[in-house]
């Protein structure tokens, strides 16, 4: 997993919950069921099966490969409406091209991530460029969507693109955790993404053995997933491994810990770390809307299909494809 990372991690600042913080309990491990997305690429669905109410401001969460790619394999999607929402794309290996009908795109790779606010609505495509499909390759990454409060659902669109390299990295006491704070603030060090919604997202990489107890805010849930290796969760050192989320009930710290023993291809425990305040409001969800209502997701529709959410552009290299193809 090259995501950023460092040759000494004792040389970053270090973090740690006070003595008396209360420890969040884990309240659930849940198993993501595997399917598959645009046209074809491998996901698991880390959120489902959890109920809402441990999930919001979060809506859904998909882990992208991890996927070798024979040449003329790799995959993207075609084009496709948003509204209503956030999407955030973190790619921890591989490359993926972005475009979307208000101008925002480029290309992101190793620790890059790409965070796009739909609000009113726009159109949006990923996929790899052609010369990875062309010669294949390893590809591995996320995408979370983030909720947006009835009162910035229809804001205008925005596009975030955050290189690796302006990732807050932190570590713990012993140095045995690297930590990057990608969104959000952690013991008052911010990351660079931008949020509406006020969360938190981390990845974390854990060395075997290493524990790490973070304070977390208490007035946000708590998240863990886990991309790569085996470990446990909580005071309690619930057992998770590869494609399992941890949710975590209130408290005002939160503890994860590597298996002494990783998989020979997993040298780490990898995972993601997320928190958010709940927006609380009603939710109408449907496909790639996401609205208050059953009425604004019925608006949305006719808007899309009267091509009020933007047209196609022909830039940034990709195969150009009708809105009809999604």
């Amino acid at each position: 997993m090259p995501a950023v990372t460092v040759e000494n991690p004792l040389t970053l600042p270090r973090v740690t919950a006070p003595a008396d913080a209360v420890a969040r309990p884990v309240l659930a491990v849940t198993t993501a069921p595997g399917g598959f997305e645009g046209e074809g690429f491998p996901v698991r669905r880390a959120f489902a099966g959890i109920n809402y109410r441990h999930l919001d401001p979060f809506i859904m969460m998909d882990q992208m490969g991890e996927v070798e790619y024979a040449p003329g394999e790799p995959k993207g999607t075609p084009w496709h409406p948003h509204r209503g929402f956030e999407t955030v794309t973190y790619i921890i290996d591989g490359i993926f091209d972005h475009q979307d009908s208000n101008g925002g795109g480029g290309t992101i790779t190793n620790g890059d991530t790409q965070w796009m606010t739909a609000g009113a609505g726009l159109l949006h495509i990923e996929a790899p460029p052609e010369h990875l499909v062309m010669s294949g390759g390893l590809f591995h990454g996320l995408q979370l969507w983030v909720n947006l409060p009835a009162k910035d659902k229809m804001m205008a669109p925005r596009y975030q693109d955050i290189r690796s390299g302006s990732v807050q990295l932190l570590t713990s006491p012993d140095g045995g955790a690297l930590l990057r704070v990608i969104a959000g603030e952690l013991d008052g060090h911010e990351g660079p993404g931008i949020t509406h919604t006020p969360i938190t997202m981390i990845h974390a990489t854990l060395a075997p053995g290493a524990e790490v107890t973070l304070p977390w805010r208490e007035d946000f849930n708590g998240l863990a997933y886990v991309m790569a290796g085996r470990g446990a969760v909580g005071a309690e050192r619930r057992p998770i491994h590869l494609g399992q989320t941890a949710v975590f009930g209130a408290g005002g710290s939160l503890t994860v810990r590597a298996d002494e023993k990783q998989d020979p291809h997993t040298p780490d425990l990898e995972v993601v770390l997320l928190g958010g305040r709940p927006i609380r409001e009603p939710m109408a969800h449907y496909g790639p809307f996401v609205m208050n209502t059953k009425e604004e997701l019925m608006q949305a529709f006719e808007d899309f299909q009267k091509g009020r959410l933007g047209t196609v552009p022909a830039v940034h290299g990709m195969t150009e494809k009708g809105p009809d193809q999604d």
